[in-house]
């Protein structure tokens, strides 16, 4: 089944808008409060164009997005004001038939978290097979053929094999390019790309926007670009809007926005970059984390009986060390087993190996024995919204860890230790008595990071830390946790595919690819004197979209 239309898109006049967004304002009630989250916002959308919204975590980027297809959860949300149509019909106040034509047909979305966004109890088969039915009533042979064209469309390797898979059997790069072959199934005219390349390790992003611009040409789909990654915009955007607090305080065509911002806001998103190094470690400190052989298997089951018929060796003979005070960062590609050397160091997974932490052989370790070690090694989870649980509050979440290791601690010293704990992450102490679907996923994310500091442990894996935040609040999280690790003697293992934050935090840096150690050093000598050539391409592709040197024309301008 050729994923063209029959008859390919040939142009079409650029005064033609298909979508117009006309003073949209988005308000949500919390208790008894009336938050204004969208102001006024206007913009419009023609065939084939590429619109950029950018602006920091809680501009209103994603919430007027979620408004186009009317995704928003009402009454808690509503528009006390605004139009939105889309190709000569409103949509706000459509009926419920309308809405479901429209929704994963007309216009798409490709979700920023996509743990979420998928069914944990449905293979992706089924679940793009449900997009691919309800709007084209394929039978199960034609569905099939159709599912695996999007797999292998979209970089999933040896897509058959996948097509049993749960989301959590995935990496987060490969859920979220799960979520692009769902959003494509059907081939939108609109397709609305929050934040599409934020679980993706740099090669598969270039890989992903040149799908999505390939896309275009052959279909005349128009694309809105939610992100905060501005080298992104700069190769994708045809015209870019900048929303802060709830407004557009900028619009322009790509080459004029980034060559002459005429908004200091957009000049500050412009110079934001995480700057600076790792924390100095002394030759004589400490080691606080050693691993020998660590090895992951999964197996590959097979038949009616599900026999065992080979393996994936997610983590393959794994050994490193870590003093106090160090950060090692951890880089691959998805699916390269970053995550699950992590989570099999905390004792999360089942693996074979050593793990000795502080003297201690973790692994020879039983249940009662590690809940005292669980104080001092903590997690950040890689999607926020997924960590988080939706029925506590902020202070509920963030207190957990004080409830169980501190029970002795009055509500009062609770309150204090929360209060401060925020503070450091950059979020306001009166968000506490709020839940996490009030919030944007970069603040989610800053609350995870809060959840994990509050016991001030003395390991912490940092799971993608940044990768749902814009580039302003990356590099405030980045000088958070130097200082943090300066003031603590923290020691981190810092899993990003981010290379750029990778080179301002980490000391030592590993990088693997399927399951091994392909290449082990210093920071310097890993991004200054790469040795293997899979490295290579990583820092090439990593730094292929930097805004270095756009950042200091702006700011000399």
């Amino acid at each position: 089944m050729p994923l063209i239309r029959v008859q390919p898109w040939k142009g079409t006049d650029m005064a033609e808008h298909l979508l117009n967004v006309k003073d949209l304002k988005v308000s949500f009630r919390s208790g008894r409060q009336v938050v204004e989250a969208v102001k006024g916002v206007s913009f419009s959308l023609n065939k084939g164009e590429t619109l950029a919204l950018v602006g920091e975590s809680g501009s209103g980027k994603s919430v007027s997005a979620l408004s186009i297809m009317q995704l928003l959860s009402y009454p808690a949300a509503f528009h006390p004001s605004g139009s939105i149509t889309f190709d000569g019909q409103e949509v706000i106040g459509a009926s419920p038939s309308f809405l479901q034509k429209l929704r994963g047909n007309r216009i798409a979305m490709v979700f920023q978290e996509p743990m979420t966004a998928q069914n944990p109890v449905h293979t992706i088969e089924k679940q793009i097979g449900e997009v691919l039915s309800l709007h084209r009533r394929l039978n199960r042979s034609a569905a099939r053929v159709r599912i695996l064209e999007l797999l292998h469309l979209v970089g999933i390797v040896d897509p058959e094999s996948r097509l049993k898979s749960y989301p959590h059997q995935l990496s987060g790069g490969q859920r979220q390019r799960v979520m692009i072959a769902m959003a494509l199934a059907n081939e939108p005219d609109v397709l609305i790309a929050d934040e599409p390349t934020t679980a993706l390790d740099v090669t598969v992003q270039a890989q992903i926007l040149e799908l999505l611009q390939d896309m275009q040409r052959k279909l005349g789909m128009a694309l809105l670009l939610i992100t905060h990654d501005l080298g992104v915009v700069r190769k994708m955007a045809d015209r870019v809007c900048v929303m802060r607090h709830g407004k557009i305080v900028e619009a322009a065509d790509s080459a004029t926005l980034f060559t002459q911002p005429q908004h200091d806001y957009t000049r500050m998103l412009l110079a934001a970059e995480p700057s600076g190094g790792p924390v100095v470690v002394p030759d004589n400190a400490p080691e606080i984390l050693r691993v020998e052989g660590m090895k992951v298997y999964f197996p590959i089951r097979r038949g009616i009986f599900l026999r065992t018929v080979g393996h994936v060796k997610a983590v393959d003979g794994i050994n490193l060390s870590l003093k106090q005070g160090q950060t090692l960062g951890i880089v691959g590609e998805s699916g390269s087993g970053k995550t699950t050397l992590g989570l099999a160091i905390l004792r999360l997974v089942r693996a074979t190996g050593r793990v000795v932490y502080l003297g201690q052989d973790i692994q020879a370790q039983k249940k009662d024995q590690l809940k005292a070690l669980r104080r001092e090694m903590q997690l950040v989870f890689q999607d926020p919204f997924g960590a988080l649980s939706p029925r506590l509050s902020v202070a509920e979440i963030i207190e957990e860890g004080l409830r169980v290791h501190e029970p002795a601690l009055s509500q009062t010293e609770r309150r204090a230790r929360i209060t401060a704990v925020l503070k450091d992450v950059g979020l306001d102490p009166d968000v506490q008595d709020r839940y996490p679907h009030e919030f944007s996923g970069g603040q989610r994310q800053r609350i995870s990071i809060a959840r994990a500091l509050i016991l001030r442990p003395k390991l912490i894996v940092l799971d993608e830390p940044t990768s749902a935040l814009d580039m302003s609040v990356q590099a405030q999280v980045v000088d958070l946790l130097r200082n943090l690790q300066q003031r603590f003697k923290l020691s981190f293992l810092f899993i990003s595919h981010d290379l750029k934050v990778v080179r301002a935090l980490s000391d030592e840096v590993i990088v693997m690819k399927q399951g091994r150690v392909v290449e082990h050093g210093k920071r310097e000598d890993i991004f200054e004197r790469p040795q293997t050539d899979y490295t290579k391409a990583l820092i090439a592709a990593a730094f292929s979209l930097s805004l270095e040197g756009v950042a200091a024309d702006a700011v000399r301008d």
